[in-house]
């Protein structure tokens, strides 16, 4: 993967390890491919013995701030968009819905770094910049869901301030990690 990541790429910045992941955010790689020089440090939590600098295991890019989704895409839209449990707002075309299904991050296990088609990322960006569903949660399936709930107002916003576009702030934390390997 560090092969295919060069500057400039848009990155879909996805919250894990969290009790509802998805994407909140869009970010560019700012540095391509370098290695990892926290595998080189002993005290480190992520030091590898066997990485060494003249051929190292282990590799990073830096990656810089884009924008905020003004609308969470979760995990579980997704997946319900997948999977044809949710009938996708009206700004979300039948090759998108395709696009979403073909995502390796519902097709296989999540890992942390992935690719992403053009198609999916414009799909996702959509999803996040004109949100449209109420609650994914309570998802039935499309031939008996009203349509009044996708045309609901996003969670999180301010129903109280009819100017408000802000969304409050998730109550959860979000780890930032990396690979699974082995602490020496």
């Amino acid at each position: 993967m560090k092969e295919k990541m060069k500057q400039g790429d848009h990155v879909l910045f996805y919250h894990s390890n969290c009790k509802a992941p998805g994407i909140a955010g869009i970010a560019e790689i700012d540095k391509e491919g370098y290695p990892d020089f926290t595998a080189f440090d002993p005290s480190h939590p992520y030091y590898d013995l066997k990485s060494v600098e003249s051929k190292p295991t282990w590799f990073m890019v830096d990656v810089k701030f884009v924008s905020r989704l003004p609308n969470f895409v979760s995990l579980k839209l997704l997946q319900n968009l997948a999977n044809g449990k949710l009938k996708p707002p009206d700004y979300v075309t039948p090759q998108d819905s395709q696009a979403i299904k073909d995502m390796p991050l519902l097709n296989r296990g999540r890992l942390s770094v992935q690719p992403v088609s053009l198609a999916a990322f414009e799909t996702i960006k959509k999803l996040g910049l004109n949100g449209g569903w109420s609650s994914v949660e309570t998802a039935t399936p499309t031939d008996h869901r009203p349509e009044s709930t996708l045309s609901g107002q996003p969670d999180g916003l301010d129903s109280t301030n009819p100017k408000s576009s802000k969304r409050t702030a998730p109550s959860r934390t979000t780890e930032i990690r990396r690979s699974k390997r082995p602490k020496k």
